[in-house]
């Protein structure tokens, strides 16, 4: 007779243990459900059950690691669009001045001096457009490639007197005067983009000066890192925000910028390299007038000195 209240005994207390078991584990199923209909549902635990807790805890971070996927997915895809976008601008205004330069060759009553000025426009043109194919390949290069590049210990006034040796030619026919000045510890990094990224800079400078200013790049280390600074005495940037300088194709003033040649992309080009190397790149405008473009990367500890016997 003692078995029938015992085994009724015994099943209620099961299932009253097996309620507070589960509920914690029915509230989570609903949860779960409401978060993947869109619902905005808090799923941090509610400290009834250890392993309904423990459950919270990895779903929610589940959550949060999906929406945070979601988000910079839709930034790369609006980035992606902007720059498609960006891309057909730039292609479209030297296209469409070589089509019209080509249209009025076609005259057979065209003056000769008419000729050769739209034969030069179509061959500047040419030109730009082989310039914006280059710069965007490099750019694409750089922020696409994930495979780690070879490094080594660059000396950063050896780099800025190689930049400045290629760039003679162009430096000459713009009447710009150069000069380096003190030095920085050396920097771990790949010559070539460094190269790149420092010329990119140095002939940016060149397109803003007037016909006998000055370029200077000046070197020193702060705060274990290694400063590279180019200084022009241009007109600076004006009231443009510094940081949108290094946005692909943005021009503080459009029509001179094309004016000069520029693809809006050298900047780019140049923070890319720079961030690939841990390093930042800044611009300010210098008190005096000009420009000023800071970039700073780490710093290597100098070689030992053997000590003397």
């Amino acid at each position: 007779m003692l078995l029938v209240p015992t085994g009724l005994a015994t099943f209620v207390l099961s299932l009253i243990i097996g309620h507070f078991l589960a509920e914690p584990l029915n509230v989570l199923v609903k949860k779960t459900e409401a978060v993947r209909s869109g619902s905005d549902v808090s799923l941090a635990p509610d400290g009834r059950l250890h392993e309904a807790d423990e459950l919270s805890k990895t779903i929610d971070s589940l959550v949060k690691k999906t929406k945070s996927q979601q988000i910079d997915l839709a930034l790369k895809e609006r980035r992606q669009s902007a720059f498609v976008s960006d891309v057909a601008h730039e292609l479209r205004t030297p296209l469409t001045a070589i089509r019209g330069n080509a249209e009025m060759l076609s005259d057979p009553d065209l003056p000769p001096e008419l000729h050769d000025k739209f034969c030069s426009i179509i061959v500047g043109e040419s030109e730009r457009l082989s310039r914006l194919t280059n710069d965007l390949l490099a750019l694409q290069r750089i922020e696409n490639d994930h495979t780690p590049f070879e490094l080594q210990r660059v000396n950063l006034k050896g780099l800025a007197h190689s930049v400045i040796d290629a760039l003679e030619p162009i430096l000459r026919d713009r009447e710009a005067n150069t000069e380096i000045v003190g030095e920085a510890p050396d920097v771990l990094g790949n010559p070539d983009r460094l190269k790149q990224a420092v010329t990119n800079l140095v002939e940016n400078a060149s397109r803003f000066i007037d016909p006998g200013g000055h370029i200077t790049i000046e070197l020193f280390g702060l705060r274990g890192n290694s400063i590279l600074a180019v200084k022009d005495d241009g007109p600076g940037f004006g009231d443009a925000d510094p940081k949108l300088l290094f946005d692909r194709f943005y021009r503080a003033d459009a029509s001179r910028s094309r004016g000069t040649g520029g693809t809006g992309l050298g900047l780019a080009i140049v923070k890319s390299v720079v961030e690939a190397h841990d390093g930042t790149v800044e611009a300010i405008n210098l008190p005096e007038g000009g420009a000023c473009f800071i970039v700073a990367l780490p710093s290597i500890p100098a070689e030992a000195v053997p000590a003397k016997a």
